[in-house]
């Protein structure tokens, strides 16, 4: 990963109260089929704010939330005090070997080296646990967000999900995927929240990012309801793979 990647990929811990508020959860349905068959020890990587950590725990299991920046993990803390956290990044994991029953991502896949992540999360997970990765992706087929994606600069992850898809490699062979299309309610604020959110917004000068916002603005007072609310249409992408039996 470039320097660039990477203060790109630890950026996010600068404006931890505004990711968290902005950024949407992840349906459950979408969270139960990614660990279908799974223990209940779960290892969140690229926690962040846990936002996935938190709809893990609704499904009764544990979770260890790791993440390369203290200051997402501080929020995530303050959030969830109960949930262990540990700083580490997916190609070096500080966790024993064999000790999960199953790690995920959401919304980080995108920023790790896929053969050394996957080579270290078959370290940590015990034979058949299960790796989970999961996006959230606005769906451009609405016009508005459609006008909304020509605003903004297309994010790594829309980048890579709307492309050739995520990469596994050893001990995993391949990845199953499902999509699940669902609707968020949000305010305009939100909406300026989300944008803001995003790592080319936290890099972009007060200037750009002005002009981003100035743009935002206008379109929600466009589409919005007479409430000031927009239906905003996602498409959760969901992929797991499994740790084959004694590897």
């Amino acid at each position: 990963m470039s320097d660039a990647r990477r203060e790109r990929a630890t950026s996010f811990g600068k404006v931890a109260g505004v990711y968290d508020q902005a950024r949407p959860e992840y349906p459950r349905e979408a969270v139960e089929w990614m660990l279908d068959g799974a223990g209940r020890e779960v290892l969140d990587v690229g926690a962040g704010t846990g936002k996935l950590s938190r709809a893990v725990l609704a499904t009764g299991r544990t979770v260890v939330a790791v993440d390369p920046d203290a200051d997402m993990l501080a929020e995530l803390t303050a959030r969830e005090p109960g949930v262990r956290t540990v700083v580490g990044s997916a190609e070096s994991l500080p966790l024993p070997d064999e000790s999960a029953d199953a790690v995920v991502f959401g919304q980080a896949w995108h920023w790790v080296q896929p053969a050394a992540a996957s080579r270290e999360i078959g370290r940590v997970l015990r034979p058949g646990g299960v790796l989970g990765l999961i996006w959230n992706i606005r769906d451009t087929r609405e016009p508005w967000v459609a006008e909304l994606a020509g605003i903004m600069e297309a994010s790594a992850a829309e980048t890579l999900v709307l492309g050739d898809g995520p990469r596994v490699e050893a001990p995993f062979t391949g990845l199953e995927t499902r999509a699940f299309p669902w609707t968020r309610t949000l305010s305009g604020e939100q909406l300026a929240q989300l944008a803001m959110s995003r790592s080319t917004m936290i890099a972009a000068s007060p200037a750009d990012r002005s002009v981003v916002l100035a743009e935002i603005n206008e379109l929600a007072g466009r589409v919005a309801d007479g409430h000031g609310m927009l239906r905003m249409p996602y498409v959760t992408h969901a992929y797991r793979a499994e740790k084959p039996a004694g590897r």
